[in-house]
């Protein structure tokens, strides 16, 4: 699609005020005395502790020589920490400190109350069409000969630190997004250790998005708990720097294969209402929403949905159950 000059200009004066009104233009950001990259920096820091200041380049577009400043102002801030990692000591891998993570909390709520006072503007459907379009306009401003998502390599089974990552990365942006707190943590962690001891039956798997070694995604098959033959797609998750970049899609992909290969009849998830980017992934697989209903089980009250796709589903359309009993899971 070829987009005629006033939609160019458009979107040129749309970018310009976002990133004004976002308070970009500055030295500084959200009512800190730190620069926009170096807020940056926090929040991925934060999102992934640990993470190599390598893998920092790659995600704020900066140049190592750019991150090395940054990171010794963090340092000598008391933000920041690095350590060496265990298995190679070239390798320094970035923590925050007490005070950094007390200022990532005021970054947060400044942020968030940003964000909130400026949707709740909005409509449901504006809000939702504003939530993808950005998501999709994001993605496509990565370089088409560079996508983010090559950078990620797919890898399936158990790994040492897999139960811990995984739960992490649950509870830290659902902890944003929804309002999650201890008991949904509790759960993502129950649920994935006891199924991780089931990894050796061939009816079960798990998928890991790596970058540079580190678990940036996750999706798993049960096929045990919900018995008939049916299979469950659990822990469906991408860091938050990745999402739109294509990262869930192969996640999604390897899994799905995976189902139609062992001929599950069909396979099942659970989600509530809101997640919409998510949503378009499930259904661009052949998942279709059959059962809604309110439930707290996450710690707060949310709609709940159940997704089924049926083997060599095409997308037509399934019926949608509102007042099935069944308990989401």
């Amino acid at each position: 699609m070829t987009l005629q000059a006033p939609d160019v200009a458009e979107i040129r004066s749309a970018s310009r005020m976002l990133v004004r009104k976002l308070g970009f233009m500055g030295k500084t950001l959200a009512q800190t005395e730190l620069s926009p990259s170096a807020v940056h920096a926090l929040i991925e820091i934060g999102a992934a502790p640990g993470i190599p200041a390598q893998a920092l380049c790659g995600l704020l577009n900066l140049d190592k020589s750019s991150i090395s400043r940054m990171l010794r102002q963090l340092a000598l801030s008391g933000d920041v920490e690095e350590r060496a990692d265990s298995r190679d000591k070239r390798v320094k891998r970035l923590y925050l400190t007490p005070a950094g993570e007390a200022r990532l909390s005021q970054i947060h709520r400044f942020a968030e109350q940003q964000v909130t006072q400026a949707m709740g503007r909005l409509t449901p459907r504006e809000q939702a069409t504003t939530l993808d379009g950005l998501r999709l306009y994001a993605g496509a401003l990565s370089p088409a000969s560079e996508p983010a998502s090559s950078r990620i390599e797919i890898a399936a089974g158990y790994r040492p630190g897999l139960i811990g990552r995984i739960t992490e990365m649950h509870a830290r942006h659902y902890a944003r997004s929804s309002g999650f707190g201890q008991s949904f943590e509790s759960l993502v962690a129950s649920g994935l250790a006891e199924f991780a001891g089931r990894l050796d039956r061939p009816c079960n798997a798990i998928w890991c998005a790596l970058r540079d070694g580190e678990i940036v995604g996750s999706v798993a098959i049960d096929g045990e708990d919900l018995g008939g033959g049916f299979a469950h797609l659990r822990w469906f998750i991408v860091e938050d720097g990745l999402q739109g970049a294509g990262v869930g899609r192969r996640l999604l992909t390897a899994a799905m294969g995976f189902v139609d290969q062992q001929a599950v009849p069909e396979t099942h998830l659970w989600t509530f209402a809101g997640l919409n980017a998510a949503r378009h992934l499930y259904e661009a697989q052949g998942f279709r929403c059959v059962e809604e209903r309110k439930g707290s089980q996450w710690g707060r009250e949310v709609l709940e949905q159940r997704f089924v796709r049926t083997l060599g589903a095409n997308g037509a359309n399934l019926p949608l159950v509102q007042d099935s009993t069944r308990t989401p899971r």
